[in-house]
């Protein structure tokens, strides 16, 4: 495992974080590649229906990312104290655990997925499109929530570069066959949504062939046994990984609904594309933390309090590094990037660039939650790191989406996420200071 403190620390920590990275990067691409066909080549309504359902699809798959970023915690911290078989146990534990979640929620959201895009208020033609994009990208869920938990797992296996590349291939995947379904065979939001699946299936399938050789890694996957104390550690572990990702899919459906009140079906399809833009940005504080965690959990089991006050000290520096960069990025690329999905309509267009100038500060805020709370999961602390995300990801949105808007209309929409992150900032600061004892980082 990483040793920091030696010449090239800076220069080796995030080597070892870049595949992470990368990967989270192009994960977040490729999603947005689906946009970007169905904006362009089927039209403004499905791009809009796309946006409104994806929330609740996110929410599922994050069953997966919880199993991957609270199990990887739980397994490295295991190894870090020496007890390598049952690493091995614990790992094969949450990978199985995870694919019989997949299966029976696939099978219970196939069914209650329409009258729940009622509920959140799609009507019409785009409740038609949202049931269909969504009921076809449920057959492939237990294989996205494996492809969320492996992201995880491959970095605490020390192969984050099979993980980067197991993402690009996915990613190629996608873009050739939206290219080749809905351009070449004109298939329309099928061809995007079948175009998903294969490549979630991909994501999915790879891994755990890989996994299933022994000793390819210093994890694979072997016999194991029902231990519901390690579940539940996990999931508590996990818990902020999927309150957060459970909380931006609700938030994300409170913001339709406002928009939807405020600007209507163009409200949604500018958000839809302010989403896929920050999907990416923020996939490079998800990367980063990614990456570094099991560090944090293998020198944390290993008690070696010296390296974690280093990886916290120089993790701040890189964090802040990377929030100036991406908050540039933005306000300069704001023209660019909301014409490549919605240069067709003038109006839309205009929304959207305003919007981006706005969202964009929120880059300066969003790392430092990001990171905190990855960092407390690889602590094994499963109930700060919620309550960080929790706290981030919920209470402050959804009271800035509330309350903004009566003030400052439409603006005060795309200000909400600026002034939550600022929230959430100051708290996370403050909870790192409040536990530095208890950890002695």
């Amino acid at each position: 495992m990483i040793q920091l403190s030696d010449h090239f620390e800076y220069k080796r920590l995030l080597q070892f974080a870049f595949p992470s990275v990368i990967m989270m990067v192009f994960t977040s691409i490729y999603s947005v590649v689906d946009g970007f066909f169905v904006s362009n080549f089927v039209g403004k309504t499905p791009f809009a229906a796309v946006n409104f359902i994806m929330p609740v699809l996110m929410i599922l798959g994050s069953i997966g990312f919880m199993f991957g970023s609270g199990g990887s915690a739980l397994v490295s911290k295991t190894m870090g104290e020496g007890k390598q078989e049952k690493a091995q146990q614990l790992f094969s534990l949450f990978v199985y655990s995870t694919m019989v979640c997949g299966v029976v929620l696939a099978v219970v959201s196939f069914f209650i997925l329409r009258p729940l895009a009622v509920l959140i208020g799609a009507e019409g033609e785009m409740l038609e499109q949202c049931v269909l994009y969504g009921q076809i990208l449920l057959l492939a869920l237990p294989f996205y929530m494996l492809q969320f938990e492996f992201q995880s797992f491959f970095v605490a296996a020390e192969k984050p570069q099979w993980g980067l590349a197991v993402t690009v291939a996915c990613g190629l995947t996608n873009m050739v066959l939206d290219a080749l379904f809905i351009v070449v065979f004109s298939w329309g939001l099928v061809g995007a949504a079948a175009a998903t699946v294969m490549s979630q299936m991909i994501g999915g399938v790879i891994p755990v062939v890989y996994f299933s050789r022994p000793r390819t890694s210093v994890l694979w996957l072997t016999k194991t046994e029902l231990n519901w104390k390690a579940l539940r550690k996990a999931c508590i572990n996990g818990s902020s990984e999927l309150m957060s990702n459970i909380s931006i899919s609700v938030v994300s459906m409170l913001y339709n609904f406002q928009l939807l009140k405020y600007a209507g079906e163009n409200g949604v399809a500018a958000y839809g594309v302010l989403m896929y833009v920050n999907m990416i940005f923020l996939a490079v504080f998800i990367g980063y933390s990614t990456g570094t965690a099991p560090i944090v959990s293998y020198h944390y089991g290993a008690g070696n309090h010296g390296e974690l006050r280093g990886l916290l000290q120089k993790s701040s520096v890189i964090i802040g590094i990377f929030a100036v960069m991406m908050f540039m990025l933005a306000e300069g690329c704001a023209g660019p990037l909301a014409e490549i999905f919605v240069s067709y309509d003038v109006e839309l267009l205009a929304m959207t660039k305003r919007a981006f100038m706005i969202y964009s500060f929120s880059f300066l805020f969003s790392g430092i939650a990001i990171y905190g709370s990855s960092f407390f999961t690889a602590l094994n602390d499963g109930v700060t790191s919620a309550l960080i995300s929790f706290l981030r990801s919920l209470v402050f949105e959804v009271a800035a989406i509330l309350i903004l808007p009566l003030i400052f209309k439409l603006d005060g929409i795309w200000l909400s996420v600026v002034v939550a992150e600022l929230t959430a900032a100051i708290m996370t600061i403050l909870f790192l200071a409040a536990k530095r004892n208890v950890y002695q980082y």
